[in-house]
């Protein structure tokens, strides 16, 4: 492989949508965060929170268990189109978007996936996986790859 061919391809943000299956998956326009409600409201596919998975360089058990507080037989048990319930589809929608934001900042997904799972000295050393299971650990996990982006010392 040519080096210089490999450094001058531009990385490609997937998008939250991408992060969540793409537009395949979520067919719904999302133009405002009103849509994300009724987006939440009508419940994501487990097709869309496999592929937000895989994002993220943990298994499916470890994210059902430790994000979700839920058994993985539950997820399991569900057809790829079956609807999650829309506590489950916020959650995972705000995932995608610090998911997003996390791609912006690294451009490169494996990058992200260690950066997710490796502890971080601004989060208390916790690693910002372990943080996604609530709202304010989300929020923390955004503000601090945001500081990144702009040059501060995080």
């Amino acid at each position: 492989m040519d080096i210089a061919n490999k450094s001058s391809r531009k990385f490609k943000n997937p998008g939250f949508i991408g992060v969540l299956g793409g537009k395949d998956v979520i067919s719904r326009p999302i133009h405002s965060e009103f849509d994300l409600i009724l987006l939440s409201n009508e419940g994501i596919t487990k097709q869309s929170l496999e592929s937000l998975i895989g994002y993220l360089g943990i298994s499916k058990k470890a994210f059902s268990e430790n994000i979700l507080d839920a058994s993985v037989k539950t997820l399991e048990r569900k057809k790829s189109t079956d609807k999650l319930s829309k506590h489950t589809s916020s959650l995972a929608i705000e995932i995608a978007k610090v998911v997003e934001h996390a791609l912006d900042v690294f451009e490169d997904e494996e990058k992200v996936k260690g950066w997710f799972n490796s502890p971080i000295r601004a989060l208390n050393y916790a690693k910002p996986i372990d943080l996604f299971y609530l709202p304010t650990g989300l929020k923390m996990v955004d503000n601090i790859l945001g500081r990144i982006e702009y040059g501060v010392y995080s």
